[in-house]
């Protein structure tokens, strides 16, 4: 690697590095604001366009679709233009989708139109989420100590403020086309304006940083980097699964009413964003893999109280369960950039598997809530999460790899 194209040096400059954590902290936090807004308002939408929990599936399949259009190149592009230039085409791009799709809503539109503006929010999120990790592996390391739960949180902590504010605003009957159009103008604004204290990842002036992974073979070709994608794609599912279908399996499953609902998924949501803020301690003392094992039984225990235990059972069963979906997806994103100067292009591959998650889970939890309903159909994240248990140790450090003999 040419000098010109060496990882800048932040370790002088801790006021910069200090404002570039908050910055990208607060941009986690919109992106999960913007996302959960949409998922909050989901019973609403399979309400209003009258659908089938296999034709909800397939809106939800168009988002992650759109993602996984973009998250190939994300990597690239944010090596390119950099996290900041990247983060703004994505928000830009997600945001006009959703608000599109609010309006589609309110008009009632078809289902084969309502699918655009959701790939739209797919392909610019994917986006986004790569290129705002990129600059979490950034300031992780320049810090010098792992952090990136702590960006997971500020994600998860966004998704709860939307999904109680979804919950307020569908209790006071608030349209669907409103209540998405505010968000994305308050989110678009706050993006731009914090995405501006992003650190680069090279030195001021190294146009050739995008070269730095030119002579290695592919990372699609890493062993190690498939696993931890496959290990971040069962963590995916967990997460996404309870996401997307939460709210409308307390609904339908256990009786409750769609604001109650949108409760459940703000517990989970809770639960999880103080799992990502304990966790970072608990990484320190004992290790990615030991942590990694205990989370995901955890969220087998969470599954199965949300689908057998009576509805206040349930409920507690959804905060084990948010917890034990804490961890996976950060810690994968952080064991994928170990290596600096192949951070963005095992990032765009992991985050692509990842995602891959989002692509299976829709259609698949509906295909089986048509047959057995959404709350048992929710068993299938004890399945996946078992599957991830297995490949866990493939987060390992890469330091303690290397040193083991």
């Amino acid at each position: 690697m040419s000098m010109s194209a060496q990882p800048a040096d932040w370790t002088r400059e801790v006021g910069r590095v200090r404002a570039a954590r908050t910055a990208t902290l607060l941009v986690f936090g919109l992106n999960g604001f913007a996302f959960a807004t949409w998922m909050a308002r989901v019973p609403d939408v399979k309400d209003m366009l009258s659908l089938t929990p296999g034709q909800l599936s397939l809106l939800l399949l168009a988002i992650s679709v759109g993602s996984l259009c973009g998250l190939p190149t994300a990597g690239r592009i944010a090596h390119r233009i950099g996290a900041a230039n990247t983060v703004r085409l994505g928000m830009v791009v997600s945001l006009s989708g959703l608000v599109a799709a609010g309006i589609g809503v309110e008009a009632h539109a078809a289902i084969p139109v309502m699918m655009v503006p959701l790939f739209l929010v797919g392909l610019g999120i994917g986006a986004w989420d790569v290129a705002q990790n990129f600059e979490g592996s950034i300031v992780e390391q320049a810090l010098g100590r792992s952090i990136m739960p702590w960006f997971h949180a500020g994600f998860s902590g966004g998704t709860v403020v939307g999904a109680l504010v979804g919950a307020l605003l569908t209790w006071l009957a608030v349209p669907v086309g409103l209540h998405v159009g505010g968000v994305a103008a308050v989110c678009a604004l706050g993006t731009w304006v914090l995405s501006a204290r992003f650190l680069p990842a090279y030195d001021e002036g190294a146009s050739d940083a995008v070269g730095a992974a030119g002579p290695h073979r592919s990372p699609w070709l890493e062993p190690r980097t498939l696993l931890i994608g496959l290990m971040v794609l069962a963590a995916a599912f967990t997460e996404g699964v309870a996401n997307d279908w939460m709210a409308v399996a307390f609904v339908d499953g256990h009786e409750t009413s769609n604001a109650l609902g949108v409760v459940a998924l703000a517990v989970f949501l809770s639960f999880m964003t103080a799992g990502r803020i304990v966790g970072t301690g608990l990484l320190d003392r004992f290790g990615r893999i030991a942590v990694l094992r205990v989370m995901f039984a955890t969220a087998i225990v969470g599954c199965a109280l949300v689908v057998f235990g009576p509805p206040w059972l349930a409920f507690i069963g959804v905060a084990v369960w948010g917890v034990g979906a804490s961890l996976g997806f950060p810690v994968g994103m952080s064991a994928a950039a170990d290596d600096p100067a192949r951070a963005a292009v095992r990032l765009s591959v992991v985050s692509t598997i990842g995602y891959g998650a989002f692509l299976i889970g829709p259609p698949l939890i509906g295909f089986l809530g048509d047959r057995v309903g959404v709350l048992d159909a929710l068993l299938a994240v004890g399945v996946v999460s078992l599957v991830a248990i297995l490949v866990v140790p493939a987060a390992r450090p890469l330091e303690a790899e290397r040193a083991e003999p």
